[in-house]
C-alpha cells in the first residue's frame, strides 16, 4: 500500500509539473432545480494563442450512437486571467471558439449542462443522486485530447462520490487523468449511495457502489460476483488495473464498460429468483469482460477515438457478440449455471437471428459498421443484431478450434494471443486480417468458411459445428433446438465436457 501511495503521489506531481505549463482543471457542481443541471468551471492555462477552439464529444465510447451532447450546454461564459469577458462563437455543431486577443496565460470558462436523462451514456441529476457521463460534460481543446486533466467534484452535502478515476492524495473529491481518453472513460456516480462488502481477486480490490439497491443478500451477491471476476480473469491470465468499481445507477437503462469500472442499471430487484439472478449475473459478467474484449482486445478503429463523428468498425460482432458468448461461458465455469443454461442461451440467439428477415440482407460485419444508423439491435426487416449472431459465431469458432486441435486449444487461446500481441506488445488494436490470422494460427487450419458466416449472409452450418461437441441442431415449426446426440465419439465427448465444464 505504501508503494502504491508513492506511485500515486509521483503521478500527481508529474501531472502538476506538466500542468505548470499547460493546465486544464475542471470543477463540477450539481445544481438542483426544476430543470437540474451541472455547473462546470474550467481553468485552462499555458496555451498561448489569441483564439482557442473547445469541443465536446458527439458520443461516448461503448455506446455506438451519436448523442448530441452539445445541445445540453447552456450559459457559456469566458474570461481572461484578469477577469475580462472574452467573446466566443459556435464552431460547428459541438465546438466553440474563444477569442483571447490579449493572449493572457489563463482562460476561464463556465457553462451549464442540462442533466435530465437516467441512462449510462447520459448525464442525470435528481434530489439524492447524480450520474456523470464525462464525454457529455467536459469540453476539451480541439486536437488536444492527450492533455492531462485535474477534476474537482463538489457533491451536495451528505453525498458521496464513486468513480474509477485516480484520486489525488489528501484532496477530497479531487482526481487526475493522464488524458481525456481516460477522463471520458471514467463515469462518476454521486449521491446517497451504498457500498457493498468489497473483495480482492489476484490482490486487486473490487467494489460495488449502488444507488437505492433493493433487499437481497449482499454478502451472497458479492461472493458470486467474486467468482465471476475470478473466472473471467483466469481466461486471460492477467488483471491490467489496480482496482475496479461497479457503479449501480439505480433503475434505468443499459450498461457501459470502462477501463477499470462499469456503469450499470441496477437495483438488485431480480436477485431473489433464479431466472432474475442469472439474468443479472450475465449482464454483470458481460460488462466486466468488456474491460478485456473491446477496451484492450479491440478492433484497431476503436482508439484513438473520433469523438466528433464516431469510430466505425466492422468487428462489433467480435467485441460485443463474443462478449455475450463469454458471459455464458464465465457463469458456467464459475459454477453459477448449468450446461443447459449455456445451450439455451445459444439456442435463443440462433432463433432470434434466424427469425429476422434481415439475415438474408445484412452480414454480422455490416451490422457492426451500420449500428450508428440501424442501432445495436437492428431496425426493420433489412438488418440484424450483432448481439444475436455474434455469440453464435463465438461458439462456432470455439468449437471449430477445439475440433481441429483435438481439444488442445480453444477460443480462449485466441483471446489471450490478441491480448498479449496487440494490447500488451504492440499497444494497439487489431485489423480484420490480423484477427483472422491469429484465429487460423491457433486453429492450425484455414477458417475461410467460418469467416464467410461473419462477412456474408451465408447460413452457418449449425449441425456441423455443434456436431463437433456431439450436439445436434434441429428446426421444428421455425424454432431451433440444440440437443445432445445419444451417441458421441471420444473427441466429441471430450470437447463437450471441456467446453461446458
Amino acid at each position: 500500500m505504501r508503494l502504491k501511495r508513492i506511485f500515486i503521489l509521483c503521478l500527481f506531481f508529474l501531472a502538476s509539473n506538466l500542468a505548470s505549463a499547460q493546465e486544464m482543471t475542471y470543477t463540477v457542481s450539481p445544481v438542483l432545480s426544476d430543470t437540474p443541471y451541472f455547473h462546470i468551471e474550467l481553468s485552462c492555462g499555458g496555451f498561448s494563442a489569441d483564439s482557442l477552439q473547445f469541443s465536446i464529444p458527439e458520443w461516448t465510447p461503448g455506446y455506438y450512437q451519436l448523442m448530441d451532447y452539445a445541445s445540453a450546454v447552456r450559459n457559456l461564459h469566458a474570461t481572461d486571467a484578469n477577469g475580462n469577458t472574452l467573446s466566443w462563437k459556435k464552431a460547428g455543431k459541438n465546438g466553440w471558439w474563444i477569442y483571447n486577443k490579449s493572449v493572457t496565460p489563463i482562460v476561464h470558462l463556465q457553462y451549464d449542462v442540462l442533466s435530465t436523462k437516467l441512462f449510462v451514456a447520459s448525464n442525470h441529476l435528481e434530489a439524492d443522486q447524480a450520474f456523470i457521463s464525462p464525454a457529455g460534460m467536459f469540453m476539451h481543446l480541439k486536437a488536444r485530447v492527450e492533455q492531462p486533466v485535474t477534476l474537482v467534484v463538489k457533491p451536495v452535502s451528505g453525498w458521496n462520490v464513486a468513480t474509477g478515476l485516480t484520486p489525488v492524495p489528501d484532496k477530497q473529491y479531487t482526481y487526475i487523468a493522464p488524458d481525456f481518453d481516460v477522463l471520458y472513460d471514467s463515469p462518476i456516480l454521486m449521491g446517497k449511495l451504498e457500498t457493498f462488502p468489497s473483495f480482492e481477486v489476484q490482490g486487486k480490490p473490487h467494489h460495488f457502489v449502488a444507488y437505492r439497491p433493493r433487499e437481497f443478500d449482499r454478502a451472497a451477491f458479492m461472493k458470486d460476483l467474486q467468482k465471476i471476476i475470478s473466472t473471467a480473469a483466469d481466461i486471460i491470465g492477467d488483471i491490467p488495473y489496480d482496482n475496479y468499481t461497479f457503479l449501480g445507477i439505480g433503475p434505468g437503462m443499459g450498461g457501459i464498460e470502462h477501463l477499470n469500472s462499469t456503469a450499470v442499471s441496477f437495483t438488485g430487484n431480480n436477485l431473489n429468483n433464479r431466472e432474475g439472478k442469472i439474468g443479472t449475473y450475465n449482464f454483470l459478467a458481460h460488462e466486466y469482460f468488456h474491460h478485456y474484449n473491446v477496451k484492450r482486445i479491440r478492433p484497431i478503429e476503436l482508439g484513438p477515438f473520433d469523438y466528433d463523428h464516431g469510430s466505425k468498425t466492422r468487428l462489433l460482432w467480435i467485441s460485443e457478440g463474443f462478449t455475450v458468448y463469454y458471459e455464458y461461458i464465465i457463469l458456467r465455469r464459475a459454477g453459477l449455471t448449468t450446461q443447459d443454461d449455456v445451450l439455451k442461451g445459444l439456442q435463443d440467439n440462433i432463433h432470434s437471428y434466424e427469425s429476422k428477415p434481415g439475415r438474408l440482407i445484412q452480414s454480422a460485419a455490416a451490422a457492426s459498421y451500420n449500428t450508428w444508423s440501424d442501432g445495436p439491435f437492428g431496425s426493420g426487416d433489412s438488418s440484424i443484431s450483432y448481439y444475436e449472431k455474434g455469440p453464435v459465431l463465438g461458439a462456432l469458432l470455439d468449437l471449430k478450434i477445439r475440433h481441429e486441435t483435438r481439444n488442445k486449444r480453444s477460443l480462449d487461446d485466441v483471446m489471450r494471443a490478441l491480448y498479449r500481441e496487440y494490447y500488451q506488445d504492440k499497444k494497439r488494436g487489431f485489423t480484420e486480417a490480423e484477427f483472422k490470422a491469429v484465429a487460423e494460427r491457433i486453429a492450425g487450419v484455414s477458417l475461410t468458411e467460418y469467416f464467410e458466416y461473419a462477412n456474408t449472409v451465408k447460413m452457418p452450418d449449425y449441425k456441423k459445428y455443434f456436431g463437433y461437441a456431439g450436439l445436434d441442431v434441429t428446426v421444428k415449426d421455425g424454432s431451433f433446438a440444440i440437443t445432445r446426440k445419444k451417441s458421441r465419439n471420444a473427441l466429441q465427448e471430450s470437447i463437450l465436457k471441456d467446453w461446458l465444464r
